[in-house]
């Protein structure tokens, strides 16, 4: 009996243990709260933008600024660091739009995790670490180039025994998996009951 419970806990920790929790909200904000610094970095690429608008990210640990827009139709999001330094930009895109190989692992990879599950949004990101400098990140992402360096990332609904679950799962040029962490439901304190 003891080494069934013991079991079980483990399988328990370890599961739990996978997949880190997301706390972070996102608050629009105006371009006068919009860190200057920033603005001026992506200011060269926003020729020819729609929908501009300027958002603050708060989770637990830090806060993030984004800049999102629609330009050659294509749905972009900029993230910066409070410290004003390019952390990413993300491409809204369709499964279509990925390597059938990389789509057929990240598929794989869904299937053995979820019995039953959604893909709700998919971005192509281009993190800023991945290449030499800035400069260089925004020319490949705006030339939505498919290169080694970028990451997926998959907003993925869930039903399990517990109820619903959102995930935020991550996975490479490749399609192998990178990382995976429990997302909150959106923000809606905006609407009115």
């Amino acid at each position: 009996m003891k080494v069934k419970i013991a079991v079980l806990l483990i399988a328990f920790l370890s599961h739990s243990v996978s997949a880190q929790v997301k706390y972070e909200r996102e608050f629009r904000i105006k371009k006068s709260q919009f860190p200057e610094a920033s603005f001026q970095m992506a200011a060269p690429y926003l020729d020819g933008v729609r929908k501009l608008r300027f958002y603050k990210e708060i989770d637990s640990s830090n806060q993030r600024f984004k800049m999102k827009f629609k330009r050659d139709k294509l749905y972009y999001s900029l993230e910066f660091s409070d410290q004003d330094a390019l952390e990413a930009i993300e491409i809204l895109i369709e499964s279509i739009d990925i390597p059938e190989d990389s789509f057929n692992a990240m598929q794989a990879y869904l299937n053995v995790e979820f019995a039953n599950f959604k893909i709700r949004k998919i971005h192509q990101q281009y993190p800023r670490k991945a290449f030499s400098s800035a400069e260089e990140t925004f020319r490949n992402a705006f030339q939505n180039l498919i290169l080694e360096e970028i990451r997926y990332e998959l907003l993925v609904a869930s039903k399990t025994a517990d109820g619903k679950l959102d995930y935020e799962i991550f996975f490479d040029s490749r399609g192998q998996f990178l990382a995976r962490r429990k997302s909150l439901p959106p923000n809606y304190d905006h609407v009115l009951y």
